[in-house]
């Protein structure tokens, strides 16, 4: 993979095909993300997979962009493990880093990703209704499928604007 080609061409993509990833693909990318950097290697990360239709569409009702979710043939919820932490920001960078590797995968994979971070506004409901330990904080949904729409070209601000001089 041309690393630099991946994160420029990555897309965050809402609509899905009805195909389902096979869980081969679904393994690979979850592998990635284990394969962070997390401070002192704690590996501060859960993951719960849902693919169950009725799942996805209780699921969808904790956050305003719904629809991303009922109509994504995977969803992956993506857990801050606190039982495992040792210092908070960290980890939560590590949690960054992990989900930037499952969506680089992905797009590797020939697959669109979605990272939902709306959704944390009801995390704690979220996590009752899946029953995760309560150990576990959402950090993030990544919806999972192959794509259908148009991926669009991508626009950042010049690299000036971004250096402290």
């Amino acid at each position: 993979m041309d690393i630099n080609k991946a994160i420029r061409e990555r897309r965050s993509i809402r609509q899905y095909q009805v195909m389902v990833p096979g869980d081969e693909d679904i393994k690979k990318i979850i592998e990635a993300g284990l394969w962070a950097p997390s401070g002192l290697n704690n590996q501060p990360w859960k993951f719960k997979v849902v693919k169950e239709k009725a799942q996805k569409d209780s699921l969808a009702r904790f956050t305003k962009y719904s629809a991303i979710i009922r109509d994504a043939p995977v969803v992956i919820c993506v857990f801050l493990d606190n039982s495992s932490t040792y210092n908070r920001e960290k980890d939560i960078l590590a949690i960054g880093a992990c989900i930037q590797n499952m969506l680089l995968s992905a797009w590797e994979l020939g697959l669109g990703t979605c990272w939902l971070g709306e959704i944390l506004n009801k995390k704690e409901d979220v996590r009752k209704y899946l029953k995760i330990d309560s150990d576990c904080e959402l950090m993030a949904v990544v919806t999972l499928g192959y794509s259908d729409e148009e991926v669009s070209r991508g626009c950042r601000k010049n690299l000036k604007s971004f250096i402290i001089k």
